[in-house]
């Protein structure tokens, strides 16, 4: 029997329907932009309506296709409610989950606060386990054996190496993704789900701006100097993250489940 090997085949994400939080900015943008560029409708949700809209207008503008915006804050049910609400209006089935939105907190250990736990295990965690519960129906509504829906969790290196920044709820609420990933993939698998997690390095985001110490400017931040520091001489691009991210969420990647995928340049292998 035949198979088809094609990267058409392979690859595809055409068709289908994308939800992607944190989608306004950094590694979230990127891989909505892939998606769009591949033929997917997205849909991209953050906290700040404002600037959620604004990036669902520039990557239509720069890859084409639909991407529609969805502001909600998925640290609360109550957002995450509202954001499933919406989505549910629009459309009968989700078959792509990118759980993005994610909050970091640095602070001397010696001052660190409880709001720093707080807010970072509640938008890091907890909101990837509740907003995957409350789209199952629509995860689920066209999902088959042979054509599963797609979860892909961000976690990160610092959830598996020391970081190096004093940011002490980051790694363990990533560790604690990463340890999700694989249970909710277990329990998925016969719902016709797939759930993988990526755990990417570093990538000239906003984030990473405020960690290496440019407080937000993203354009301002000299990421050669970054970038000099991991083994592949330079920081992740659109195309490294999007790149992965389709590869799971397409049928070259159906028989991958429940792994925790590094995409780091070898950061890690220098800690």
């Amino acid at each position: 029997m035949a198979h088809d090997m094609t990267l058409q085949n392979l690859f595809s994400v055409k068709g289908k329907v994308a939800l992607v939080t944190g989608g306004s900015r950094g590694i979230g943008e990127m891989i909505a932009a892939g998606l769009l560029a591949n033929g997917a409708k997205v849909y991209i949700s953050s906290r700040k309506a404002q600037q959620c809209d604004e990036a669902a207008q520039r990557l239509m503008q720069n890859y084409g296709g639909e991407c529609i915006s969805i502001p909600a804050n998925v640290a609360d049910i109550d957002g995450i409610d509202a954001l499933v609400a919406e989505i549910s209006k629009r459309e009968k089935y989700v078959d792509i989950l990118i759980n993005n939105a994610g909050v970091s907190w640095g602070a001397p250990i010696d001052e660190f606060p409880e709001v720093g736990w707080d807010k970072v295990m509640d938008t890091n965690v907890k909101g990837v386990f509740f907003l995957t519960q409350r789209l199952l129906p629509l995860l689920t509504a066209r999902s088959t054996t042979d054509d599963p829906s797609r979860v892909v969790n961000i976690g990160s290196i610092d959830g598996i190496g020391t970081p190096s920044f004093e940011t002490y709820s980051y790694g363990p609420s990533k560790a604690a993704v990463h340890a999700l990933t694989k249970t909710l993939a277990l329990k998925l698998r016969s719902r016709n789900i797939i759930v993988n997690a990526i755990a990417p390095g570093p990538f000239p985001t906003w984030m990473l701006s405020t960690g290496v110490g440019t407080g937000g400017d993203v354009e301002g931040t000299d990421w050669n100097a970054v970038g000099g520091l991991n083994p592949s001489k330079r920081v992740g691009t659109p195309e490294d993250i999007a790149g992965l991210a389709i590869y799971l969420c397409s049928r070259a990647g159906a028989f991958t489940v429940g792994e925790v995928i590094t995409c780091d340049g070898g950061s890690l292998l220098g800690r």
